[in-house]
């Protein structure tokens, strides 16, 4: 008797983890549900950087000549065009959180046998598939535009890590700020601060050491910064010049490894403050 009794917590345990995972499986169906019955939600934030990487990009290649470092500058502003599609893209989905507090059926969730930080984590899940689309949609349209691009299995690694991370990063910057603020005008209002001011900070259009020497010590705080050096090393650049820019180092894969613990961080901090925001929202 003793060695069943013994036994039962195994499947037990095994039970209640297929339990959890199908929790959070139905509560990310549901969001992306809802993410497909909103096409807006998946095009707009699509739209300007494909004009930035499709038009201007090639525009000023041939208004300046490029960056005269052997490297495309159709692909370079391609790849920097993706510090503005993954923050656009989370904000809209934090966007669409705000709404389903106030008129959707968060409140009928709340009150679901799941853990609240289940929520947060399925909606992460859905952000991370639509992030994903619009990247390798930008990229392909890039691509077709003259993008010169060497892309390799290393490199393609070191382009999915550093873009699913950040995406994680910036998802938990709009969950956040979605409970933090009770209006829809206030949040679109913090959009330009969070999403866009970053991206002209970060070298997406040029090397951070074109700008002065203060900013660009700012710029090597921001995970987007890094997160783009690690995406042009991984498709463009297997020199490693943008990762140069930051670490200032001789040897590019450890200077490629310390940029995604820097992205990894703050990815888990926000990822970890956003599902605090959400359960203290949850009961205000």
């Amino acid at each position: 008797m003793s060695a069943i009794a013994e036994a039962l917590p195994i499947p037990l345990r095994a039970a209640g983890r297929t339990r959890r995972a199908s929790a959070l499986l139905t509560i990310a169906k549901r969001r992306a549900s809802l993410t497909s019955k909103t096409p807006r939600q998946i095009a707009v934030p699509l739209l300007g950087p494909a004009i930035l990487a499709l038009v201007v990009a090639p525009a000023l290649k041939v208004a300046t000549g490029g960056l005269h470092t052997g490297i495309d500058y159709t692909a370079f502003v391609g790849v920097g065009a993706v510090g503005l599609v993954i923050p656009l893209s989370s904000i809209f989905a934090g966007l669409s959180v705000l709404v389903d507090r106030h008129s959707g059926a968060q409140r009928e969730l709340l009150a679901a046998p799941v853990p609240r930080a289940y929520l947060v984590l399925g909606n992460l899940i859905v952000a991370l598939g639509l992030a994903t689309l619009q990247v390798a949609v930008l990229i392909g349209l890039t691509a077709i535009r003259g993008g010169a691009f060497h892309i390799t299995a290393t490199g393609l690694a070191w382009f999915v890590a550093s873009a699913l991370l950040f995406t994680v990063f910036m998802y938990g910057v709009a969950e956040t700020l979605a409970s933090k603020v009770t209006k829809q005008e206030d949040y679109v209002g913090a959009t330009p601060a969070v999403a866009i001011l970053p991206f002209f900070l970060a070298g997406a259009l040029y090397p951070i050491t074109a700008m002065p020497a203060v900013l660009a010590d700012i710029a090597k705080v921001f995970p987007l910064t890094h997160a783009l050096a690690l995406m042009r090393y991984g498709f463009i650049d297997p020199r490693g010049g943008s990762l140069h820019d930051i670490w200032g180092m001789h040897n590019v894969t450890a200077e490629a490894w310390l940029s995604i613990a820097v992205i990894a961080l703050w990815a888990i901090a926000l990822t970890a403050i956003s599902i605090r925001a959400f359960k203290r929202s949850a009961v205000s």
